[in-house]
């Protein structure tokens, strides 16, 4: 009974806390979400939240992957097991190509000073951002998330799984009449194939009818070459990164 009645408190408090929040939020004329996991929330009234883990595919609704740099804890503490910035990068495009959000802990030594470890991560995650923050900033989802080979574990708690990508896994954002493939790991020829994006006509599905007017690579001025038919759109550049890689697509 005790426990009963304790769920049942919780949630008109957590109610009365949301709607406080969300009216006063009016007032002020500001945009603001509660994120919640599990079923602390009535679905549709605010974020679902996914701890340490990923959907497997495009969601109708907004979401959030709440994650650490340390596989082993929320906390600094000796001997960590530190995600590499190319890993959390690769979930950042694959989360938000699904219609999610990135909420990435750090956890602050005990004199609140950030570890080297740390520190070396979201330096790389920034020099990665300040290249290709366009394709994930301010974007939406397209008609899909994306295609490839290497499937992502659905739901919480997997982020310790290893994803293996290749050049073969892209994801897709968009923003107005541009498209960003972010081919989510570099191949060593320069050459990639985005079979989404092939020509064919009155067939159903991932099939884009419309036209390819320019592909541009961005973190380079120089222009790759492409060709576009039935099995897709072909490129060959000459950049080549040990990070995800984003091509920008003008369609019409």
């Amino acid at each position: 009974m005790t426990g009963g009645f304790s769920r049942r408190r919780q949630s008109r408090t957590s109610k009365k806390a949301a709607a406080y929040y969300y009216n006063r939020a009016a007032e002020w004329g500001e945009e603001v979400a509660i994120d919640y996991k599990f079923d602390a929330y009535m679905f549709g009234t605010a974020v679902p939240d996914i701890e340490r883990g990923q959907m497997a595919d495009i969601k109708p609704y907004f979401w959030q992957t709440d994650t650490a740099i340390a596989l082993n804890s929320w906390c600094y503490t000796e001997n960590n097991d530190f995600r590499s910035a190319g890993d959390i990068i690769c979930d950042l495009v694959d989360i938000v190509s699904k219609n999610g959000a990135l909420l990435l802990n750090v956890g602050p030594k005990a004199d609140g000073t950030i570890s080297d470890e740390d520190t070396a991560v979201l330096t790389a995650i920034g020099d990665w951002m300040q290249v290709n923050g366009e394709a994930i900033y301010d974007t939406h989802v397209w008609r899909t998330f994306g295609e490839g080979p290497t499937k992502v574990q659905d739901g919480g708690f997997s982020d310790g799984v290893k994803k293996n990508f290749t050049g073969e896994d892209f994801r897709f954002t968009a923003k107005g009449d541009t498209l960003f493939a972010i081919a989510l790991k570099a191949n060593d020829n320069g050459e990639y194939h985005i079979h989404s994006l092939r020509m064919q006509e009155h067939t159903a599905g991932m099939v884009y009818h419309g036209l390819v007017e320019r592909v541009s690579v961005l973190g380079t001025d120089d222009a790759p070459a492409w060709t576009r038919d039935e099995n897709g759109l072909h490129i060959k550049t000459n950049y080549t990164s040990d990070k995800p890689i984003t091509f920008k697509i003008k369609l019409n």
